[in-house]
């Protein structure tokens, strides 16, 4: 278990207590929410984007709270120990979970009897970055635009193969989508992790993957890596010369990683709506949004009810690519 500590500056000294004091005690305690430390509950291991999402918001939100905020790696089982973390805390937004998007909502769609439920234990929070995917492949691959690789593929049926972090990963998922757009058969080679996976593809066991540009950007630069397209909307700052998908023709290869902030459910609507406004105020901020840039990420703000409805969507949309590539749990 990795555990970091933000401390906040010094709270006010309280007043002393008096008989009035003491009758107004439990209006002051719900006023003066947080009044002790709050546990970030990270579903991920220390140095992906998961965890860098975590870090960036837990400094400032630790400033904002005038309160401790401790942020505390629980990675495994496709985000499920520190789903079942959460669900076990109280609902008194002491425990908070920075979420990734392919645990909240593809882990639950391929896990038969999983434990805990992606809507109905969670209170959504807001969401914190947004980071597209960026397609790569190994330079000695003799391609160097998607419709290439796509050409490629099909006069090389089954040779093909690509890197992910596991069964299920988005990295998955977002492949086998562009396998059902364009028809083609790139092979699935699971690893457990996106560093092994990337270690593979740098040494040239495996050809692509599709992939958050955090751990991508450098490998990039260097040139060890070759970038083809980027799966959001826009190009990324970070990346200007490479297309989106949609530029590179396919449109519907619009695939993005989300990292959202939860509360157990039940947490008390104040509570929750205090805890977004803070992280939208920060967001704001032209040096989050500064910092979110540099990871290849966007500061995307959800609130609340915002979040929750796009996490039931995005349930929705990745059950037919799930079911179409029989995509199940390791």
């Amino acid at each position: 278990m990795n555990q970091t500590r933000y401390f906040s500056p010094l709270r006010r000294l309280l007043a002393a207590a008096g008989l009035g004091a003491l009758a107004l005690a439990p209006v002051a305690s719900q006023a003066e929410y947080p009044d002790k430390p709050i546990t970030l509950i990270v579903s991920a291991a220390p140095g992906g984007t998961t965890d860098i999402a975590a870090r960036l918001i837990a400094q400032p939100l630790a400033r904002a709270l005038n309160q401790t905020v401790v942020v505390e790696n629980k990675p495994g089982a496709s985000g499920s120990i520190a789903a079942q973390a959460l669900t076990r805390a109280a609902p008194d937004g002491y425990t908070l979970l920075l979420q990734y998007s392919g645990y909240q909502v593809i882990t639950p769609l391929i896990t038969p009897n999983l434990p805990w439920d992606p809507i109905k234990d969670f209170s959504p929070v807001a969401n914190v970055l947004s980071a597209p995917q960026v397609v790569v492949v190994r330079p000695s691959l003799p391609v160097k635009t998607l419709k290439e690789l796509v050409a490629y593929a099909k006069a090389h049926p089954g040779e093909l193969n690509y890197a992910s972090s596991g069964n299920g990963s988005l990295q998955q998922v977002a492949t086998e989508l562009l396998n059902q757009m364009a028809g083609t058969k790139i092979t699935h080679i699971p690893y457990k992790g996106t560093g092994p996976a990337l270690n593979d593809l740098l040494g040239g066991a495996v050809d692509m993957t599709i992939t958050t540009p955090p751990p991508l950007l450098g490998q990039i630069a260097a040139g060890k890596l070759r970038a083809l397209a980027v799966t959001g909307k826009t190009r990324l700052p970070s990346l200007p010369d490479v297309p989106t998908a949609a530029e590179a023709g396919y449109p519907d290869l619009v695939v993005s990683s989300w990292f959202a902030m939860y509360a157990p459910a039940n947490t008390p609507k104040a509570v929750v709506d205090k805890l977004s406004g803070e992280i939208e105020k920060i967001m704001r901020t032209e040096e989050f949004r500064k910092k979110a840039a540099e990871q290849g990420a966007e500061a995307e703000y959800m609130g609340p009810e915002a979040l929750g409805k796009y996490t039931r969507e995005e349930l929705v949309r990745w059950k037919t690519v799930v079911d179409n590539a029989n995509i199940k749990a390791n």
